[in-house]
């Protein structure tokens, strides 16, 4: 799943995200990054799972076939043990490297608090609350998991409502679900700068103080 994050978006769609967070903080004192991750987590029990549900039934369905009835003396059992295990490793090799069938093996609520865990990791790792103002927006998206998330310094929170945020991560989610990623994004970091704009305008002397675009393959944990 590594390069998912890097096939997410082609050159070309790096570079007008990076010129629309340019353009935008051209407007604003507020600092946008756009952080693309392949995946949140590996989920080494996705693995796990998916392997023995299909290992399990192909052991038993070729130990019938090789060995004849599977309970008839000790040699089917160790044939059938050796069988899971070769379907077993080979299998979980596939789903490491097949991201829509292991999807299957996870549930919706370990994959939101995985992406949870990793946006707000990537906030303070990729220094975002360290802005002068406090008012550092990172759009964290992590492709495996198909999942947007929003985080926005203190400064923000106490001036734009949680429900303005949940709009534009809807409209972002729908684009990239649309096969319009790119479009999604840039338009999303345009109506963010339009709600820092109205809290943080510009001032002269104000810098650049984070990248724009950070594109990042699978995380560890």
């Amino acid at each position: 799943m590594n390069n998912l994050a890097e096939r997410f978006l082609s050159e070309t769609d790096k570079k007008r995200i990076e010129s629309a967070v340019a353009a935008t903080e051209k407007r604003t004192t507020g600092e946008i990054v756009c952080m693309i991750v392949s995946s949140s987590y590996h989920y080494p029990m996705a693995d796990v799972l998916g392997a023995t549900a299909f290992a399990l039934p192909l052991a038993l369905l070729a130990t019938h076939f090789l060995g004849g009835w599977l309970w008839i003396g000790t040699q089917n059992m160790w044939l059938f043990l050796g069988l899971f295990a070769l379907f077993f490793i080979l299998l979980r090799w596939v789903l490491r490297r097949c991201p829509p069938l292991k999807h299957l093996f996870i549930s919706r609520r370990e994959i939101d608090e995985e992406v949870e865990e990793a946006a707000v990791t990537g906030f303070f790792r990729k220094g975002l609350y360290r802005t002068r103002d406090a008012n550092g927006v990172l759009l964290f998206i992590s492709v495996f998991e198909h999942k947007v998330w929003l985080l926005a310094d203190k400064g923000i929170h106490e001036k734009v409502p949680s429900e303005e945020w949940n709009q534009l991560v809807g409209r972002v989610t729908r684009g990239i679900r649309n096969g319009q990623g790119a479009d999604a994004i840039c338009k999303a970091i345009q109506e963010i700068g339009d709600l820092l704009n109205a809290h943080f305008p510009f001032k002269p002397g104000d810098t650049d103080e984070l990248s724009n675009l950070i594109i990042e393959g699978e995380r560890d944990s």
